[in-house]
């Protein structure tokens, strides 16, 4: 009985405890302040509902402030000062002509010297080491200035416009994902819709495949509606994605603003462009690399880009104890007539993807200004650091060669000439062409003392907003001046504290007063640290100090490092060392740079080589492990998180119901470009290890045709030993159930198949086609597929020196 007692006694207790906190509960949700913003209730709340009055206040979306300018800023890859029409370029870009002559163009705009990094300060408009992007998301480490995420602390200008009324839209690549966050079930926290964009279509990591690009949409992978025989090619779907945002958008709230961030993979390699592009510049760089950059330099000048004076600078301006082998510039004049021919080619490829993506751009140009939007639309049209200089002295018609220690070679290239450009090729120019791109400056991409590596285009377009039309602007300005622009030209500002977390300070400066300003009035900006993979430098009040060391370079002892020093308002492309002759200005900039560096996270400072960088242990929610399973028809997996057969043996089995119909593939994983797929042709079981896209395929073929029925199929290689530029060299054999069907020697490739992209495939090949025996995207038909093992039991032989390289040439 007391038992009994005691039990209905508490559940009387807990029945009291529930009432008391519920109409407690009751009490806060009728009280004056709404359980979401806190804002004051104004309206009456009554027993009865006809009795009470609402108060919409508190549950209404804010409104744009009135006026408030639409905002697209298209940003390109890889591009140097010395590229454009514009700017004297020989690369025609008639859209962006026409922005020029209607608005303003921007002679000293800058960025970090890397695609990630520079990204993370126009979304944030803090310093990219604020945002914990020292490099790209490849290379992060536990430090607070190079972990890759950004924090809660750098809300970016997208949640600020979307929280205030703006539609906010990003087309393109995006890159500011950590590359183990890219894959289907990985934390999407840094993903652009968890960023504050209402909509995303493009790609995530560093680069993609123009003709067969691995694409998302919002927040899922996607397949490609058609291919490159059907017209397909990347700027010309970015285009068609973003006319239909804007377009969806107009029909149903065109009382909004919106933003527009197009992000086109152009001029990024590889570089893709439609023939009748390339074909416009058929020998306009024959001259050469070393000419182009004389005769460039001079059209900048006649069109008062760069002040009467300048002088051009070395190509390969780096002493020779510091200088990094693979960034050296081969003189012109020391190439074979087959050379010269190819990398001209390849300038002309480059050209063509460029104009032919500005030909994109001016469709949405288009339509901005048939629709009556253009008037008031913000138009920025820039790029993200200098020419890339990532193609090695050599240039390749595959740049996964590069990535993977294997050298091109020249006869074999020769083959691939006329057909530059197209799906048959993953071309990245030579160092030439980068340093010549980027005239006049010093160096390129990724070195962060040098213009060569951050001095970039800029032009903005706002007819409502800015008077001038046509003229140029010499004032100094960074990446990080970005969104403090365009949040007075909307009339917002970056709040103090956002959803209860204190944010950084803007690291920039509004550039809204050049739009009225002559010229060569004064900059507002004061000063601009820079740090990148080892290399710095800093700018501050018209002079420059630039740390002599080359990026990725392992040398280290940076308390060692000579610095020079260049009066840049007099001397744009600092040619003129001027440390020994001002000690005292030099010392107060080198001094600056390490308050500039306290400030933003800079330190430590790392130039360890690509392959110590990529060796890093970095956490991941999905360790590595021996044996993955698979399953048909799933979203590509990415090689970030997909099994790692580099540099050791492995199996691969697919238990598999077969009819006299079944063919397709049941495994693939990479392209035509480097790659390996386990296949069923003309009822025949095939493996084939593309190495390297170099022909002919290594393939294994049953030699009796399959009978209906239910079986496990599968392969199985054994590593043996170490090639001469680092490929595993072993045996393959090929199975049906547990008998031994084919036999053969075979090679592997030491690093990724692909840079980004190309994931692991189960019941199909997405994208470009592994092997040439079968087309994309070959679904395997006319049978059952449970599922894919592949084991990898065994410590694998790891080659980082070849995955450094990818590393490199993500950037």
């Amino acid at each position: 009985m007391e038992i009994k007692n005691y039990f209905y006694n508490s559940i009387y207790l807990l029945i009291m405890v529930f009432l008391i906190s519920f109409f407690s509960g009751c009490t806060h949700l009728t009280s004056t302040k709404g359980p979401q913003d806190k804002q004051e209730f104004k309206g009456k709340i009554s027993l009865d509902v006809r009795d009470s009055k609402s108060d919409w206040t508190a549950y209404t979306p804010k409104q744009a402030p009135e006026g408030s300018p639409n905002i697209l800023f298209v940003l390109y890859d890889d591009t140097g000062l010395g590229s454009w029409s514009p700017y004297g370029g020989a690369i025609n870009m008639p859209t962006m002509d026409k922005l020029a002559k209607d608005g303003l163009t921007y002679t000293q705009f800058h960025t970090t010297a890397l695609c990630s990094p520079t990204r993370s300060t126009i979304q944030t408009g803090r310093n990219h080491h604020l945002n914990g992007m020292a490099a790209i998301t490849e290379t992060a480490d536990g430090f607070p200035g190079a972990n890759g995420r950004m924090s809660e602390r750098v809300t970016p200008l997208s949640k600020i416009l979307q929280d205030n009324g703006y539609s906010t839209f990003w087309i393109g690549k995006n890159h500011n994902v950590p590359e183990q966050d890219v894959a289907s079930g990985a934390s999407k926290k840094q993903w652009p819709l968890q960023m504050g964009w209402d909509r995303f279509y493009g790609f995530i990591g560093g680069e993609t495949n123009q003709w067969y690009p691995d694409l998302i949409e919002d927040n899922h992978f996607i397949e490609q509606k058609y291919g490159p025989e059907d017209g397909y090619h990347l700027s010309k779907d970015l285009a068609d994605h973003a006319l239909g945002m804007l377009r969806d958008q107009q029909a149903t709230n065109p009382s909004k603003p919106w933003y527009l961030w197009y992000n086109p993979g152009a001029n990024h390699a590889p570089h893709h462009a439609p023939k009748e592009y390339i074909e416009k510049y058929k020998g306009k760089f024959d001259k050469g690399y070393d000419a182009y950059r004389e005769w460039v330099t001079g059209r900048m000048i006649e069109k008062g880009i760069l002040p009467e004076g300048t002088v051009n600078t070395p190509m390969n301006p780096m002493r020779e104890d510091m200088a990094a082998a693979v960034d050296n510039v081969r003189p012109w004049d020391s190439l074979n007539d087959d050379e010269k021919k190819l990398f001209a080619r390849m300038a002309e490829v480059y050209a063509g993807f460029s104009e032919y993506t500005d030909a994109q751009v001016g469709r949405i140009i288009d339509y901005l200004e048939e629709s009556g939007q253009l008037e008031n639309t913000i138009v920025l049209y820039a790029a993200d650091n200098g020419a890339s200089g990532e193609g090695s002295p050599n240039g390749s018609v595959n740049e996964n060669k590069f990535f993977n220690g294997y050298p091109d070679e020249l006869s074999e290239n020769m083959k691939y000439f006329d057909v530059l450009g197209g799906p048959e090729t993953y071309e990245h120019f030579p160092t030439g062409w980068a340093s010549a791109f980027s005239a006049p400056f010093k160096m390129f991409k990724r070195y962060s003392q040098y213009a060569g590596g951050t001095n970039d285009p800029l032009v903005i377009s706002w007819p409502k907003g800015i008077k001038a039309k046509g003229e140029i602007r010499h004032q100094y300005h960074h990446s990080v001046d970005i969104v403090p622009t365009l949040l007075e030209a909307v009339g917002l500002e970056m709040p103090a504290v956002y959803h209860g977390v204190e944010q950084e300070p803007l690291s920039g400066v509004s550039m809204a007063y050049s739009f009225d300003a002559k010229p060569n009035d004064p900059t507002q900006k004061k000063v601009q640290y820079f740090a990148m993979l080892g290399s710095r430098g800093i700018w501050k009040e018209g002079w420059k100090a630039a740390a002599v060391h080359a990026p990725l370079s392992g040398k280290g002892n940076f308390d060692k490092d000579d610095w020079e020093l260049y009066h840049v308002a007099l001397d744009r492309s600092e040619s003129k060392d001027l440390a020994k002759e001002n000690p005292e200005k030099l010392q107060e900039l080198i001094d600056t740079w390490f308050v500039e560096a306290e400030k933003n996270n800079v330190l430590p400072l790392d130039d360890r080589s690509a392959a110590e960088i990529i060796g890093i242990e970095r956490p991941s929610q999905e360790p590595a492990r021996d044996r993955y399973i698979y399953y048909a028809n799933t979203a590509p997996v990415p090689e970030g998180n997909a099994v790692n057969v580099r540099g050791r043996s492995y199996k691969i089995l697919a238990n598999v119901e077969i009819t006299k119909n079944s063919s397709g593939v049941l495994f693939a994983h990479g392209s035509r470009f480097g790659g390996h797929s386990l296949f069923i042709k003309n009822n025949k079981l095939y493996y084939v290890y593309n190495f390297l896209g170099i022909k002919p395929e290594q393939v294994f073929e049953s030699p009796d045709k399959l009978s209906p029925g239910k079986y496990t199929l599968g392969m199985e290689f054994i590593r043996k030993e170490t090639g001469e530029h680092g490929e595993s060299i072993g045996v393959t054999q090929l199975y049906i159930n547990e008998k031994l069907v084919a036999k053969g020697p075979m090679r592997t490739q030491p690093a990724k198949f692909t840079l980004s992209g190309d994931g692991l495939c189960v019941g199909y090949d997405s994208g470009d086609a592994v092997s040439e025996l079968y087309p994309t995207p070959s679904k395997f038909s006319g049978g059952i597929l449970d599922f894919v093992g592949v084991t990898v039991e065994g410590t694998p032989y790891i080659d980082l020196e070849a995955e450094a390289k990818r590393v490199m040439m993500s950037q």
